[in-house]
């Protein structure tokens, strides 16, 4: 079995697109996915399974349309892919203020990143990278003030969904 690390994107925000992570942990054990934990309500899972992490990412989304009436974008990494990610976060110094360091994991390569776009937005205190797999941010002014934040997954070309350093520690310290 693999075990894999899931961020949903845009659940349980705003009290929109609810779904409880009781009920999600039924639908991942309902696809054969195994020792499941889930933490706090945005959507963050760690299972084991013996399935494919596109096919799983598939089956999950299809599974929460059919009971809830949405399909939720769901990211399935393995746990050496999402660790390899965290590991390579270029701002360490940032890790001891984890509210203002964001990972935004993303579901494919960027073909023609706008960081230039980016740039103009950032204020003076924020620091940005662009990855393998992920967009760092460290925006110690906090991230509702930071303009670039909103503006990622458009200047980016991709999707993404972000976790504060928060959960991605949380989430490594569960795997």
């Amino acid at each position: 079995m693999t075990a894999y690390v899931a961020l949903f994107r845009g659940i349980n925000v705003a009290g929109k697109h609810i779904l409880p992570m009781r009920d999600l942990r039924e639908i991942l054990a309902a696809l054969g996915c195994e020792n499941i934990v889930t933490y706090i309500q945005s959507g963050n899972a760690v299972f084991l399974s013996r399935s494919d992490a596109a096919e799983l990412a598939a089956a999950i989304a299809a599974a929460v349309k059919n009971g809830f009436g949405f399909a939720p974008r769901v990211l399935v990494l393995s746990v050496d892919r999402f660790a390899s990610i965290a590991a390579a976060n270029p701002y360490r110094d940032a890790e001891q203020m984890p509210r203002s360091l964001h990972v935004w994991f993303l579901t494919d390569a960027p073909v023609d990143p706008d960081l230039d776009t980016l740039t103009e937005l950032r204020t003076g205190n924020e620091r940005f990278t662009l990855g393998d797999g992920a967009f760092y941010l460290f925006a110690p002014d906090g991230i509702g003030r930071s303009k670039l934040a909103a503006k990622v997954d458009r200047c980016l070309g991709v999707e993404t969904t972000a976790r504060n350093w928060n959960t991605v520690s949380k989430l490594l310290d569960l795997v």
